[in-house]
């Protein structure tokens, strides 16, 4: 019976590698576009906040209506729409008058298939007849910091054989993925979370304590997560006196590979490890990483902040998702709609609190750093109140 599920599994790990494309592959490109296209560095900025905003907009939208329209037809439109948009990418600016135009439309497209690949691969996942099922949830999210590896060591090693003219074709090598994914999608088995009328409606989860303690989890998870792998690439040209370039390509490499052992390790061990305790010494060590990061002197010790940061941050996502599935067993799509908007969220506000104090204190990272302490410290303290509230009941 469970063999059977092992394609759906297959499809949902090939959907976060996906989503690791989307994510990954044209910041790599950003000042190719810069060069190629004379587009300024400032509208390029806004590209990552458009691919960001598209995907918590996408996140209301399944929220109210993926119910409505069904898992496999929302989770195919997913991989079409990351094909599409990928292939949009090496084509559309150079059809269209103005490229940036071309290139932002295209980023929107596979955001929107991104958004919907992270709030539904969860679910899908959940609701398959898997025994330790936070373990098969935390290996499941590690296929997306193993794509993220991926995206960019294979993305440099093809721009150094190839060259970096030819990233259009690459592009296209890359929308593969997704096309072929759509069939597993098409013809795997996919189970529904609830019975249809039985999950919880936004209303009636805005009414349970525990949902808001999961939503204030969600956005430290995302907070702690991106502020630290956003500055990956400045620890690492720091610590060891390289360029900017290779040290973009390092520093974010380097926390999503710790990241991954993370998720990688609860999904072999934790059958015989307790979720909570896990996440809240993970929190801790993250703290930990985030002071040392901030305070330490010598710049060695700030690249191992950076990097063990990753492997601290890795469970909490999964870890919430799991948490609140076992306690929201009526959750439904709504709930896992909103907790991806909140780590979204967390994603978003995080590195611009960090930005805003480090700007404040003229232009002092550590300082930023060290205000960024305040979203593991809350993630901590809510997993206790978690906890509290487990032992009470």
């Amino acid at each position: 019976m469970k063999s059977k599920y092992q394609k759906t599994l297959i499809a949902c790990y090939l959907g976060f590698i996906t989503q690791a494309i989307a994510a990954n592959f044209a910041p790599l490109l950003f000042l190719t576009f810069h060069r190629t296209y004379q587009i300024s560095l400032g509208r390029i900025a806004f590209i990552s906040t458009a691919f960001f905003f598209t995907q918590l907009l996408v996140d209301l939208f399944c929220a109210k209506y993926v119910d409505r329209i069904g898992y496999r037809r929302s989770v195919i439109a997913s991989e079409v729409f990351s094909a599409a948009g990928l292939i949009g990418l090496a084509f559309l600016p150079s059809l269209l008058p103005d490229p940036y135009v071309g290139i932002l439309i295209s980023v929107i497209i596979y955001a929107m298939g991104s958004g919907l690949i992270e709030v539904l691969v969860s679910p899908i996942v959940e609701a398959c007849p898997f025994d330790n099922k936070e373990s098969v949830m935390s290996l499941l999210h590690s296929f997306y910091c193993w794509g993220s590896v991926g995206v960019i060591l294979l993305s440099t090693i093809f721009f150094a054989i190839f060259g970096i003219e030819n990233w259009r074709i690459l592009s296209c090598i890359w929308a593969l993925i997704p096309l072929c994914n759509t069939f597993n999608f098409i013809s795997c088995p996919i189970e529904s979370l609830t019975e249809e009328g039985e999950g919880f409606s936004i209303h009636q989860l805005c009414h349970i304590p525990i949902f808001w303690i999961a939503l204030i989890l969600m956005v430290c998870a995302g907070a702690s997560e991106i502020s630290m792998a956003q500055w990956a690439s400045a620890y690492v040209e720091s610590a060891l006196g390289i360029s900017k370039s290779i040290g973009d390509i390092i520093g974010p490499c380097l926390f999503a590979v710790m990241m991954g052992m993370s998720r990688s390790f609860y999904g072999k061990y934790g059958e015989n490890i307790d979720l909570m305790k896990f996440m809240i010494g993970s929190g801790a060590l993250c703290l930990v990483c985030y002071l040392l990061s901030a305070l330490a002197p010598l710049p060695f010790l700030n690249l191992v902040g950076c990097a063990v940061c990753g492997f601290s941050v890795g469970i909490m996502w999964p870890g919430t998702i799991s948490i609140a599935s076992k306690k929201i067993p009526l959750g439904g799509t709504a709930m896992f709609a909103l907790l991806a908007m909140a780590g979204d969220l967390g994603g978003s506000v995080g590195p611009g609190i960090v930005g805003f104090v480090t700007q404040n204190a003229n232009d002092n990272l550590k300082v930023g750093m060290l205000a960024g302490c305040v979203f593991p410290a809350v993630l901590v303290l809510s997993v206790l109140l978690l906890r509290r509230k487990r032992e009470e009941a």
